[in-house]
């Protein structure tokens, strides 16, 4: 798998593919002592900007990007459900749905810079949607790659 060669480089790498999830960097935390930690966002296709303001400040969560929160709710149904007697009982989250986790990973760069990798890993409930998610999002998944020539549609990451 690619990663970046310098701290400061925020471009797509390609997904790492596991079974029934990918995992895809998304943000990069630089620490330095006596300093708040310092954050930038990395540019990839797949989940929105991880980054929202709130009432009390800025939190961090993985969502879609609209046209594939779109193309998985056509495939999996809904991101929540709504049980027979809603409203009196509430909502719940659509167990077909994908599920995000936060995965850390220090990383201490050749100048001596320390940063944590913040991936999100995309678990899915069974092969089949997996199967399909790949098969339809799989140039998103390897945006990045050195290997693949620009606009070639070549997908050799996978």
């Amino acid at each position: 798998m690619h990663e970046h060669e310098q701290a400061g480089d925020v471009r797509a790498v390609p997904a790492q593919i596991l079974k029934r999830s990918f995992r895809l960097l998304v943000l990069r935390e630089f620490r330095e002592k006596d300093r708040p930690p310092a954050l930038a966002l990395i540019r990839q296709q797949i989940l929105r900007d991880v980054h929202r303001l709130q009432r009390h400040g800025i939190f961090f969560s993985c969502t879609f990007l609209p046209e594939i929160t779109q193309w998985l709710s056509e495939l999996l149904g809904r991101p929540s459900l709504r049980p027979s007697d809603y409203p009196a009982s509430p909502a719940y989250r659509n167990p077909a749905w994908p599920s995000v986790l936060w995965r850390p990973d220090s990383r201490i760069w050749d100048d001596g810079v320390q940063t944590v990798e913040w991936r999100a890993e995309v678990i899915f409930a069974d092969q089949a949607s997996f199967d399909a998610f790949i098969t339809r999002w799989k140039d998103r998944l390897i945006a990045g790659d050195p290997t693949r020539g620009a606009g070639d549609g070549s997908s050799a990451a996978l």
